[in-house]
């Protein structure tokens, strides 16, 4: 396994691991006292009736799929990714609620209709995107790839599968390559243990994926791609447009894709242009909720505005937003997010057709 960059080490000195800027976390009590007394009086001005619509989830197809890569939202920060004939979970949360905050949307698939899970991603400690409840009903060879410093945690709780990784490293799993790359973020689980583990994103990349640094491609190979991509839309929505209503909701685009970025939690940094310039990203799947109030979050969670220009900052082709519609994180709504994102898409002339809004446990398949 490669070494670990600088800034991914842990400070031996104090135990902790940080990030590669040095930006000031708002977690402390003082922060965290006032932002919940702001919240109060914000959240009765708040309309929560928005639901993330629940899409037609094909189980069969999603049981037996071992070649077409697919990417199923099952909400906030987990998905169902299937890349090389290997069932990929994200961030494994089923919870009903989150601390005292019930669920806003139920999750795409219940999760004992999951299929078998060859590989857990896991991004950070987080209790939004780590339950190990959720974990252990999991089934499956359960192969779980986390982040430096918390593979001790899960071994004591009885997962005994677990790698653990500092930023830049990668392992390979029956031909699809996994690299934990950098976030900015924080991580505590209890009191005591701030800081005591990484966090970060994942790349995901088939055999035949071109990297950046190895074969790069140019910006005209990069438009003529997705101009080629747009007219496999176009030729799908003229066939969805003839077909019964049930077939209409079941299909989503087909695009070229070999390579995913899930980016975890993060606040803006200038790590997603590294990001960019070391992968040759196809779909990025970025958050884009509890971002408010701004002056609390921002350092750990990009608004909708900034996922935007992060995802530019990739390089990569398909937007698919994430972290929005399941908990009540932070003071945005669901649906506030998804309107600051389109209003930033329409600021920026970037194509409709680039940004993947998912609904629950409908599954995009990719050629």
């Amino acid at each position: 396994m490669p070494q670990a960059s600088g800034e991914g080490k842990r400070n031996l000195r104090n135990k902790k691991f940080a990030n590669q800027d040095q930006v000031e976390q708002h977690n402390s009590f003082k922060q965290f006292k006032r932002w919940r007394q702001e919240r109060v009086r914000k959240l009765k001005l708040k309309d929560y009736s928005y639901r993330v619509p629940q899409g037609e989830t094909d189980l069969p197809f999603l049981a037996s799929n071992r070649e077409l890569p697919s990417i199923t939202w099952i909400g906030h920060s987990t998905f169902l990714i299937q890349l090389g004939g290997l069932n990929i979970v994200t961030d494994p949360v089923w919870s009903g609620q989150m601390a005292f905050q019930k669920r806003l949307a139920p999750p795409g698939i219940p999760i004992k209709d999951v299929p078998p899970v060859d590989v857990v991603l896991v991004s950070h400690s987080h209790y939004d995107h780590l339950s190990i409840a959720s974990l252990r009903r999991l089934t499956g060879g359960r192969q779980l790839l986390v982040p430096a410093g918390l593979s001790s945690k899960l071994k004591l709780k009885g997962f005994n599968n677990v790698r653990e990784f500092h930023w830049w490293e990668s392992v390979t799993i029956k031909g699809v390559k996994f690299t934990f790359v950098p976030s900015q973020h924080w991580t505590r689980r209890n009191p005591w243990d701030t800081n005591s583990s990484h966090w970060g994103g994942w790349v995901m990349e088939t055999a035949g994926a071109n990297r950046a640094d190895i074969e790069p491609h140019s910006k005209q190979q990069t438009a003529e791609s997705i101009k080629a991509s747009y007219q496999e839309t176009a030729a799908a929505s003229a066939w969805k447009a003839e077909q019964p209503e049930k077939k209409k909701r079941a299909v989503r685009h087909a695009v070229p894709a070999s390579t995913i970025y899930f980016a975890g939690d993060s606040g803006y940094f200038r790590g997603f242009k590294e990001i960019g310039s070391r992968f040759q990203i196809d779909v990025a799947l970025m958050p884009i909720g509890a971002y408010e109030p701004e002056w609390f979050m921002s350092p750990q969670h990009v608004s909708p505005e900034e996922a935007l220009q992060a995802f530019e900052d990739t390089g990569a082709k398909w937007f698919v937003p994430m972290h929005y519609g399941a908990f009540k994180l932070a003071d945005d709504t669901p649906r506030e997010a998804l309107d600051r994102l389109e209003a930033e898409r329409c600021r920026r002339c970037l194509e409709k057709e680039r940004v993947i809004v998912l609904p629950l446990g409908e599954t995009w398949k990719l050629t």
